[in-house]
């Protein structure tokens, strides 16, 4: 009897929580809440009133609690609504700027993942002379900032009289960047070679080879790399900012900031702001929520399937 008693309270003793686990869950408890706040408080803002925040700005619930905020950021609310609530009156046209943003972002998306893919077969199996120094030539475009780039960039998308238009939001990241052939190029490295030996001994060429073993073989990279681009292209606003002048070619990230018109009542509109961006950074978080697994695992490059 002696002995089970001092066996079950060996037991009890082991599953007691350190002082350090404690403080482990402690810290990751402290940085989970310190993610989310934001994006509550952007809620509780889209679920209040202008004229109710104005009065209490302070309180952690919404205030005036309504979906007013929604029904502006998607048009569906009339003006004389919108100006009881403090809202500006204007309609933002959302469905619009958020058929930009798709083909934009899908452009960017396609484009330059399929010729990154290329370009990064080309680099990790194919021999050329140089074939290092372009590479590296290629890589050194990672230590350049990105605003380097903006005016050049504005500067031929001007002459080649595409401002204000679509392809000129997308064209200077459609084809390839040096992250993106990197990041194929690694997983394209770690293919065993006696798989392209054997489709070349099938009497594939190298465009065939490409794709119809390399590609299929590289999915997850694939995807995982479109998912990121597709993410960064969504969220881009400084180049749409100067590129794009009027509702055709005006992305979501850029409508929001004009949604910021002033009122006589609240100045602002916050509650509509709000709400628009909650709505535009949804489908990317949902995006992202269903892939995570996958792109970290894919990051990795453990190996191949």
């Amino acid at each position: 009897m002696a002995t089970v008693a001092d066996t079950t309270t060996v037991r009890r003793v082991r599953r007691r929580p350190s002082v350090g686990r404690i403080a482990a869950w402690a810290v990751m408890a402290a940085i989970v809440l310190v993610t989310l706040l934001p994006f509550y408080w952007i809620l509780r803002t889209a679920l209040s009133t202008n004229t109710a925040l104005a009065a209490r700005p302070g309180d952690v619930l919404p205030v005036g609690l309504t979906t007013g905020g929604f029904e502006r950021a998607l048009g569906l609310q009339s003006a004389e609504e919108a100006i009881a609530q403090g809202g500006s009156g204007g309609g933002l046209r959302f469905w619009r700027y958020l058929l930009n943003s798709v083909v934009v972002s899908t452009l960017i998306t396609v484009c330059q993942v399929f010729f990154s893919a290329m370009a990064a077969y080309a680099f990790a199996r194919l021999r050329w002379r140089g074939r290092e120094k372009v590479f590296g030539l290629f890589l050194a475009g990672l230590m350049v900032p990105a605003i380097f780039t903006l005016l050049p960039n504005f500067v031929l998308i001007k002459q080649l009289g595409l401002v204000d238009t679509l392809v000129g939001v997308a064209l200077p990241t459609m084809f390839m960047t040096p992250f993106a052939v990197f990041f194929l190029r690694q997983f394209f490295m770690n293919v065993p070679r006696e798989v392209e030996e054997a489709a070349l001994l099938d009497g594939a060429g190298r465009i065939r080879v490409f794709f119809r073993v390399m590609l299929p073989m590289a999915s997850t990279p694939v995807l995982t790399l479109g998912l990121l681009t597709y993410i960064t292209a969504w969220n881009d606003y400084f180049w749409p900012l100067m590129v794009s002048y009027s509702d055709s070619s005006r992305v979501l990230t850029v409508a929001l900031a004009i949604f910021r018109a002033q009122t006589p009542q609240s100045g602002y509109d916050w509650s509509g702001l709000m709400a628009a961006t909650l709505i535009a950074a949804l489908p990317m978080l949902v995006l992202f929520a269903c892939f995570a697994r996958r792109i970290v695992s894919s990051i990795s490059f453990t190996g191949i399937k």
